[in-house]
């Protein structure tokens, strides 16, 4: 059953998502007229503070309480990873005030489409979250209070996440669509030279430009990006710059896109690797229709050639499913028992998956066979895709259950041709995803109204 079934990825929750407050546009004005100017809350006719808009957006307002929340949290987190450089405090409100904007007029967006999430969805999100920690639900909850951040307000951004990553789905990714002779040209791209390019690990750090900005907005944007590749060329760590200071998608994954062929990645990008070495930034940024782009080269290696060839995965797994009887607490102590009983040596892992697996490879042990990129779910493929031959998981969370997945072995084989043309439109439409869902985020971030209220970060109205 795992082996046959490939469904869309959940987006993984994160604490960088929000929710916000509406109002209509004329009570948004009537309240911004009459804040105070000073940027702090002042007290109301009845003695009450008043909590001070800085950004209208659309029918949606962004309070100075939540901006100050916000940022506050994204400095208890850059606090606590070591050696990272906090902004200072004027660039640090600006990007996060500039990301909570693009979060809020997404959301608002999916209200319109009537795009909702419900409790279960989240519920087995942390759940999944906290297992890939390596912890209980109630454990990761304690470790994210922790950290200073209210559970109420984790799941409320996990589940702003997921719909963020469902509004993405049904407006881009649903609507690509890769020909044949895409796939035809993307191959022909790779066989086609005698010396197939390099790979390269790239990470990148997108200072953002709406489209349509003015020249002056463009030209502080590129003044910004210069100033993070000294920052960068000075020995500041480029990925922590880009978890804290980067505009684009990724940047709670560092900016790193990992290896990918030349062929997969946009042209600027490979274009300004050219001339540097593994370790270097390119020395100016890269203008692309997003903004301007920091480029740093990690490091380039033969190309894998992922046409010609395909790394197989020999893999068995234990599987309990939950329910009737079975709770998720229950399925994961078992499977860690079963787990230590088989490091312990008083068993195989083919001797327990026959008497416990609840899968219809239990009669083989547990044994799945030699599996392709792409064959499983994507909860176990990226747990099984972790894993050095002979080692075992830890319980691993999917709509089937709970896995223990164990690694046999992994091999290198020629990739038949239905495969190398699966291989090429996936590469293919990743590529346009991207690009759609910038040009994407433009249009929608230019057919808003937004208006910053901050002195010193007062900015143009945009949209209509």
């Amino acid at each position: 059953m795992v082996k046959t079934l490939r469904l869309a990825q959940l987006a993984s929750a994160s604490i960088m998502s929000w929710m916000m407050l509406n109002a209509s546009p004329a009570l948004a004005q009537a309240l911004a007229g009459s804040a105070a100017p000073t940027g702090v809350a002042r007290p109301g006719h009845d003695g009450v503070e008043v909590d001070r808009i800085v950004a209208i957006v659309n029918n949606g307002v962004i309070t100075e309480r939540q901006l100050g929340a916000r940022v506050d949290m994204v400095k208890r987190r850059l606090q606590s990873q070591a050696g990272a450089q906090i902004p200072p405090d004027a660039d640090l409100q600006r990007q996060v005030l500039q990301q909570m904007v693009t979060s809020e007029i997404q959301l608002q967006q999916a209200q319109e489409e009537g795009i909702t999430i419900d409790d279960a969805a989240v519920d087995q999100t942390l759940q999944r979250l906290a297992q890939s920690n390596g912890m209980s639900l109630d454990q990761f909850r304690a470790r994210i209070e922790q950290e200073g951040v209210k559970w109420t307000t984790f799941r409320s951004d996990a589940r702003d996440e997921m719909t963020l990553s469902e509004l993405r789905r049904r407006d881009v990714d649903a609507k690509i669509t890769v020909s044949d002779a895409e796939v035809a040209n993307y191959l022909a791209t790779q066989h086609g030279v005698s010396v197939t390019p390099p790979d390269l690990h790239l990470e990148h750090l997108l200072v953002s430009v709406p489209a349509n900005a003015p020249a002056a907005d463009v030209q502080a944007a590129e003044k910004r990006a210069q100033g993070y590749i000294k920052e960068a060329q000075n020995g500041r760590n480029f990925g922590r710059m880009a978890r804290s200071d980067s505009q684009a998608a990724d940047a709670k994954q560092h900016g790193d896109l990992g290896f990918k062929a030349q062929a997969a990645l946009p042209k600027e990008f490979v274009d300004a690797a050219a001339t540097i070495a593994p370790g270097q930034v390119a020395p100016q940024p890269v203008r692309t229709a997003n903004g301007w782009e920091v480029i740093r080269l990690v490091d380039r290696r033969p190309s894998q050639n992922p046409q010609d060839k395909v790394m197989q995965t020999h893999v068995s797994h234990i599987l309990l499913r939950v329910g009737e009887g079975t709770s998720e607490a229950d399925a994961v102590r078992k499977l860690l028992a079963i787990k230590q009983d088989i490091q312990a040596g008083k068993g195989t892992f083919a001797d327990y998956a026959r008497t416990n697996s609840q899968d219809g490879s239990a009669g083989a042990g547990g044994d799945l066979g030699w599996i392709n990129p792409g064959q499983t779910v994507p909860e176990f493929e990226r747990a099984m895709n972790q894993l050095q031959p002979g080692q075992i998981s830890n319980p691993v969370r999917s709509q089937f259950g709970y896995h223990l997945i164990m690694v046999q072995a992994r091999r290198e084989t020629e990739a038949s041709p239905a495969q190398q043309d699966d291989t090429a439109r996936q590469a293919v439409g990743s590529r346009k995803s991207e690009q759609a869902y910038a040009d994407w985020l433009r249009a929608l971030y230019d057919a808003s109204y937004v208006k910053v209220l901050l002195p010193n970060m007062a900015s143009p109205t945009s949209g209509s």
